[in-house]
């Protein structure tokens, strides 16, 4: 569904960087395969309301064997898994705080390592429009989100039941403190949230500051374009990812494309590559709650198709390395320089293989260069959008666990186990 806005911003100060480099491999797209599935998801009463959305991976600082994949799925809340796949812990999203009022619903997660001597996974509830925060040790889970934590960005319940929430989220330390970085459902907005240590164990948040993305554009033809949205919606963003090392923040505008960013919200946000959708017309029509496209411009890019989502990080030693973006609308990841201008580098999707599925329409990923048991060489994992064999009436996800030497062989990129540890 592409809905439409009408709502113009001036985007004046906001860069465009255009003609990213083909990759040196030509313009295919590569395959890999995965060797791990986690358990079906499914998105019925029957199956718990569960719909698979995020991934993360959490590294056993004893041993690497013992690292877990902790998974949201929306109102089912959380799943934690281990290397070969196999569920270890489920904890659900909370209750709704009234009977007209939405439960909780878990979109995003990430891990934070050494806050206050404990490592913890911070999620985006965006239902309550709240951020949870689970203590882990020994890869178990612990609720310790403060009873008294604020919305991120609400003032009261009714503004939370308008659905403008906590959506997208990863998370930044600095020497200033510990971040996640939340982005605002239906808007163009991202948050700065400063997380903050209470009495008793429990850990809550402060929202810092906040930058909207523009909402509108101007085309080379000199026409203003906005994606097409339901009335009332603006060109949100969900996939996001901080370089740690760098401390630039990377955010998926869903269907405009990827911007580049200080991690503290200052300065001025680049948009480093499109959406194949960018400048195309579409016109809403309420009776389907459908946009239908008009002719396209060709000012769009030509590796992500709408929409863009999921974003990771694979460290190198030298400061160099990769960003990854998953490419929704048609199902493959585009690999792009972590360094400099972010160039382009390849294209990669996961397909069936020995018995286990693909990975379709991911929302998404995460990747790390630390070797955890048998992915020696590193581990991608990706949320899959449609499990399969399918089941008539249910949507069924999960995720699916590719080693990072399988994706490097075929994009002809580095291997490097040496790079960034997220324990440092």
């Amino acid at each position: 569904m592409r809905p439409l806005s009408r709502l113009l911003l001036a985007a004046t100060t906001f860069s465009l960087v255009g003609g990213l480099a083909l990759p040196a491999s030509g313009s295919g797209v590569a395959t890999v395969y995965p060797e791990v599935e986690t358990p079906a998801l499914y998105d019925d009463d029957a199956g718990g309301n569960a719909n698979g959305d995020d991934p993360a991976i959490w590294v056993d600082p004893s041993d690497s064997d013992d690292s877990v994949v902790i998974g949201t799925a929306k109102k089912a809340g959380l799943f934690v898994y281990d290397l070969d796949g196999q569920q270890l812990q489920h904890l659900p999203a909370p209750a709704a705080p009234g009977p007209d009022d939405e439960p909780g619903r878990f979109n995003n997660v990430d891990v934070v390592y050494g806050f206050g001597g404990r490592d913890l996974a911070v999620v985006s509830d965006r239902g309550r429009d709240q951020l949870r925060i689970y203590a882990i040790s020994d890869g178990h889970l612990t609720d310790v989100t403060d009873p008294s934590a604020p919305y991120v960005f609400s003032a009261d319940q009714q503004q939370v039941n308008d659905a403008e929430t906590a959506y997208g989220l990863t998370t930044w330390k600095d020497s200033t403190g510990t971040y996640a970085l939340v982005s605002r459902r239906h808007k163009t907005s991202i948050g700065l949230v400063k997380l903050v240590a209470k009495p008793g164990g429990t850990v809550s948040y402060q929202l810092v500051r906040t930058l909207s993305l523009p909402a509108s554009f101007t085309l080379p033809n000199g026409q203003s374009w906005a994606p097409c949205m339901e009335p009332d919606e603006l060109a949100q963003v969900e996939g996001m990812v901080v370089d740690q090392e760098k401390d630039v923040l990377y955010a998926a505008q869903e269907d405009v494309g990827i911007w580049r960013m200080r991690a503290d919200l200052t300065g001025t946000p680049v948009l480093v590559d499109k959406v194949k959708e960018y400048g195309v017309p579409g016109t809403y029509d309420p009776a389907t709650e459908e946009c239908t496209p008009g002719a396209d411009p060709g000012y769009g890019g030509t590796h992500l198709t709408a929409d863009a989502e999921g974003l990771t990080i694979y460290y190198r030693e030298d400061g160099k390395g990769y960003l990854l973006a998953s490419s929704q609308g048609d199902s493959t990841f585009a690999a792009y320089r972590r360094e400099g201008s972010n160039a382009y580098l390849g294209q990669f999707r996961i397909s069936e293989k020995d018995g286990v599925d693909g990975v379709e329409h991911s929302d998404g990923s995460t990747v790390l260069n630390v070797p955890l048991g048998d992915f020696d060489e590193g581990l991608f994992v990706a949320h899959d959008g449609e499990n399969t064999p399918a089941e008539p009436d249910r949507e069924i996800t999960g995720f699916k666990l590719v080693s990072w030497g399988d994706i490097a062989d075929q994009l002809d990129l580095d291997v490097d186990t040496d790079g960034w540890d997220p324990r440092d």
